[in-house]
């Protein structure tokens, strides 16, 4: 089948950090007790093989995340990649991608990752004073040193990296210092991710660590203009890109703008099928991939209704929204605040969203019109 990613977590939330912000850190609570520690070979292997049989395209992306994947050491990589040899189809490649927050690399993981083709995602959240306001070791250290100089071997290693930005409430004031600060860098890819943690206790929504719905979309319009204005065609942005996308008539490619998800599950370490990274919930347990096929599972009843539900519960606040082709109601764990009619189920980040697809629509639309014209 075709358009789907999954999130492995080979051993599961498990870190050698303790960010503030972690949504994942907990999940141990929903795995069976006895669970091994890490994916074991058994399991990794049908896992693989599930995975390649699953995929009908000539490139086959397999996604590594955690908690820390690196905690599972070099050595269980090389095996990840031994079995994909062994089971690559003919005239197929296969693609890994690791997301770390970088402070295990070392050159020897480098010259594996390189040799191998991995693209690997990196984790920083602007220059070393905003980086470490929430992520930092079990012990309260920074962790920013290691970080940089895991992001730097990567580069020097001329390995495809993104960084993977957190906007929070202590950096979303500072977008041109973290921006300059990215292309100081070097950087060619970056996604900037709004933290939106929900809470139910207090007058307020979101923790306090949460970024501000209008602040985000301002940081956005901040960095969007100094990207137009200078790096158009030099680094990609992935928010931008998505915006752009509208103008070739093109369907996202980030689950989040999609009309339906459910195209990026997780798969636990002891097999366990979750239908969302975000959702990795009791009530959101589909299967485990020892007695039902991947296939199965992506195709699932269940599966299928929780990627549909995103279309169908969106609010009429939202379908009559301009932006609506630009943003799809985002993220469905995000929709837990109520529209100016009193409607349920908007998302927390609309007035945001909503701000910068205004912005942006004009640049859009003039590429749009070019696209037109040739």
């Amino acid at each position: 089948m075709d358009d789907f990613q999954v999130f492995v977590k080979p051993v599961g939330p498990a870190c050698n950090l303790a960010c503030t912000y972690c949504y994942y850190l907990g999940k141990n609570k929903h795995l069976p007790e006895g669970t091994d520690k890490c994916m074991t070979d058994e399991l990794l292997e049908k896992y693989i093989i599930q995975h390649i049989n699953a995929s009908s395209g000539q490139v086959i992306f397999f996604s590594w995340h955690g908690g820390e994947p690196t905690v599972a050491g070099l050595s269980y990589y090389k095996r990840i990649v031994e079995i994909q040899k062994k089971y690559q189809p003919i005239n197929c490649r296969i693609i890994n991608g690791l997301q770390t927050n970088g402070t295990l690399l070392n050159e020897e993981w480098c010259r594996f990752l390189a040799a191998e083709n991995f693209v690997v995602g990196i984790s920083l959240d602007g220059p070393e004073e905003l980086h470490s306001i929430y992520r930092h070791r079990p012990d309260g250290r920074s962790a920013f040193q290691d970080s940089i100089r895991g992001y730097n071997l990567l580069k020097s290693h001329k390995i495809s990296t993104e960084i993977l930005c957190v906007v929070i409430d202590g950096n979303v004031a500072s977008p041109l210092r973290i921006y300059r600060y990215f292309k100081e860098l070097e950087a060619e890819f970056i996604t900037f991710l709004p933290l939106v943690e929900e809470q139910s206790d207090g007058e307020n929504k979101v923790s306090e660590c949460s970024v501000s719905s209008k602040a985000f979309g301002e940081f956005l319009c901040t960095i969007f203009d100094e990207w137009k204005a200078n790096d158009i065609g030099k680094i990609k942005i992935q928010i931008f890109e998505e915006a752009l996308r509208t103008a070739f008539n093109l369907e996202h490619t980030l689950c989040i703008f999609k009309r339906t998800c459910g195209s990026v599950p997780v798969v636990e370490r002891n097999g366990d099928f979750y239908s969302c990274d975000h959702f990795v919930y009791p009530e959101h347990l589909v299967g485990n991939i020892k007695d039902t096929n991947l296939v199965e599972l992506l195709e699932s009843p269940q599966q299928k209704a929780f990627g549909l539900a995103k279309r169908t519960e969106l609010p009429l606040y939202c379908l009559k929204c301009e932006v609506l082709s630009m943003c799809n109601g985002a993220c469905p764990k995000d929709r837990f605040i109520t529209t100016p009619q009193g409607e349920k189920g908007l998302n927390y980040l609309c007035e945001g969203y909503r701000l910068f697809f205004n912005h942006c629509s004009p640049f859009v639309d003039e590429v749009a019109e070019v696209w037109r014209k040739q």
